[in-house]
């Protein structure tokens, strides 16, 4: 097991640095690491700013590798808000990209609330607008090409158009591999926020279900589904909305967001998925097998397998084990 005990069982205060951390960690950091590439449509929802914050949090504190951040949603302040968060963490050199050519288009559903916008507005970034920014699909494949095998972790917290468009993908001037071989060659597993269990229809499966019930029926590696339910149970973001720390943009979003949401904390349904994928299923999970059945209009259901190449979480800790956890992960601040 990697090192958890750094935030589990302790509580950090605001602000805690890196070393005072890691001082309360009664275990050791083991040398592997978790590599990540984080796709997601950050912009709908505010949840994708809670995961990639917690993503940082793990970086920094050598949990995880963050290879690349891409968006699965044509939304122009996709791309800008993505290079906000990489660059308030100390990250600005990650490579960035939005899906192109026919892909869903979604701003932020918040009447009034344009937080995608405002983040642009207030904190450092170098891309304009999403539709400038490189194709998602190339930065997939650049990035994957210079894995070593079987190290990528892919975490979906959003449509899953670029999972679709890599597995179609031809050789190129980056791998003579077709996207198939690609990914089987350089991806482990894919943790992948959506469905519902047993079953049911979300948001990011019908929103553009032709590419999930390609990607999920040909995906060749296990998938791990973080559902609609296990995210929906973990609610966060009080901590920060109450913090009053200023010149965050995670507590930016949670501050403006929750005030017209829910102000006793919002679903995290993509922290869940991202944890999953930076640390592994457990101890906060068990991951059960069995097969993703997806219909034609993004609704599905399960088939419960021993063999099934894919998995549905359920908690392995209490709620509010995993909601603290998570919530300090998004508190943390990076050393200036």
């Amino acid at each position: 097991m990697r090192l958890l005990a750094m935030l589990f069982g302790c509580a950090l205060f605001t602000g805690c640095t890196l070393n005072a951390a890691k001082e309360a960690a009664p275990v050791t950091v083991e040398d592997t690491k978790s590599h990540i590439i984080f796709d997601t449509d950050m912009a709908p929802d505010y949840d994708d700013v809670g995961a990639l914050a917690l993503l940082h949090a793990l970086a920094d504190f050598g949990e995880t590798e963050i290879l690349a951040t891409v968006s699965s949603n044509k939304c122009e302040t996709t791309v800008p808000c993505l290079e906000v968060i990489n660059t308030y963490f100390g990250r600005p050199d990650i490579p960035v990209g939005c899906v192109k050519g026919e892909a869903h288009d979604q701003s932020t559903w918040h009447e009034g609330l344009r937080w995608t916008e405002e983040l642009p507005k207030n904190y450092p970034h170098t891309t304009e607008k999403a539709s400038d920014s490189r194709d998602a699909l190339e930065v997939y494949r650049e990035v994957l090409s210079k894995q070593p095998d079987k190290s990528v972790t892919l975490i979906v917290v959003g449509m899953l158009t670029n999972m679709r468009n890599l597995l179609q993908s031809k050789a190129d001037e980056y791998s003579d591999l077709d996207g198939v071989d690609l990914i089987k060659q350089k991806v482990d597993h894919v943790v992948c926020m959506g469905g519902s269990y047993p079953d049911g229809r979300e948001f990011n499966i019908y929103c553009d279900s032709t590419a999930a019930v390609t990607a999920i029926n040909e995906w060749p590696t296990p998938i791990y589904f973080s559902t609609w339910e296990i995210g929906d149970a973990v609610r966060t973001g009080k901590r920060l909305a109450q913090s009053g720390i200023k010149g965050n943009p995670i507590v930016d979003t949670f501050t403006m967001c929750l005030a017209q949401d829910d102000p006793e904390g919002h679903s995290s349904w993509d922290q869940t998925a991202a944890l999953v994928g930076a640390i592994g299923v457990e101890p906060f999970f068990k991951a059960v097998p069995g097969t993703f059945i997806i219909a034609d209009d993004g609704s599905n259901k399960w088939e419960m397998s021993d063999t099934g190449k894919h998995y549905h979480l359920e908690f392995n800790r209490s709620k509010e084990e995993v909601t603290n956890y998570i919530e300090t992960l998004m508190m943390y601040q990076p050393r200036k």
